[in-house]
């Protein structure tokens, strides 16, 4: 006797791919598109609550007081325009999505923000995804680097918790790191977990409330800014020899 299987959610697994597929091609025409006009893209997630807006306006309010970059974020949120409130006050541009029900960001929502927004001038382009540590994941929206922040009060086992968007990012950002001791967080258990799943994840702690940790994450931020200038700006000096080359060959 044949034991009843249960039915396979076939169409919705398909459904899903095409979905990711279609993602991943706009988010590689976005990378592509950013290159081509050379604006370092940042992509930042975290769970609610982590101080990810709070990092943010200060991470810009330094970056425009010490650079000359030309600097704007795009704010992801299920509803109200709050966190773009905060972010304007650092002096930089700022755009809000409105998901509704998404939980996430999409390589879609970034280019039809950005479609009537003025980027001729742009040097660095932050998104503040959708508080969530599961479904921005799966979703590249063109960025150079991905940074996942995390706050002293999750619990250090939020990395083991998470895989996934922790394997996924570049960079973890541990949040509101001057009130670690008074709630008892264990900074190395956070690290080691943090790098059981990533290894070679650059790790930051920073206070954006007492500034503590954030001359180090201003200076990896412009090293990173500056690599990606002078990797373009090599690059079009190359293409513009061969062109040049060519006419004369």
């Amino acid at each position: 006797m044949n034991t009843p299987q249960p039915p396979t959610n076939t169409r919705i697994v398909q459904l899903r791919e095409g979905i990711l597929k279609k993602n991943d091609l706009l988010a590689r025409e976005l990378r592509a598109d950013f290159h081509a006009k050379g604006i370092f893209v940042v992509n930042i997630v975290s769970s609610p609550g982590s101080g990810k807006t709070e990092l943010l306006k200060e991470t810009l309010r330094l970056l425009i007081a010490r650079t000359p970059y030309h600097i704007a974020a795009l704010v992801g949120d299920l509803a109200t325009d709050n966190d773009a409130q905060r972010l304007a006050a650092s002096g930089a541009r700022v755009k809000q999505i409105t998901t509704g029900t998404m939980c996430h960001l999409e390589a879609e929502m970034i280019r039809t923000s950005l479609e009537n927004w003025d980027t001729g001038d742009l040097d660095v382009l932050f998104i503040e995804n959708v508080g969530n540590l599961v479904c921005p994941s799966s979703y590249d929206l063109g960025e150079n680097i991905r940074v996942v922040a995390l706050s002293v009060t999750e619990g250090e086992d939020k990395p083991l918790k998470y895989p996934t968007i922790f394997n996924s990012a570049d960079v973890a950002v541990i949040t509101k790191i001057d009130i670690a001791q008074a709630v008892e967080f264990d900074r190395e258990t956070a690290v080691r977990n943090i790098r059981e799943i990533r290894p070679t994840i650059s790790v930051f702690e920073v206070s954006a409330k007492s500034a503590q940790g954030m001359d180090t994450w201003l200076d990896f931020l412009i090293q990173s800014i500056e690599a990606f200038r002078d990797k373009n700006a090599h690059e079009a000096m190359h293409r513009s020899h061969e062109e040049h080359e060519s006419t004369f060959a």
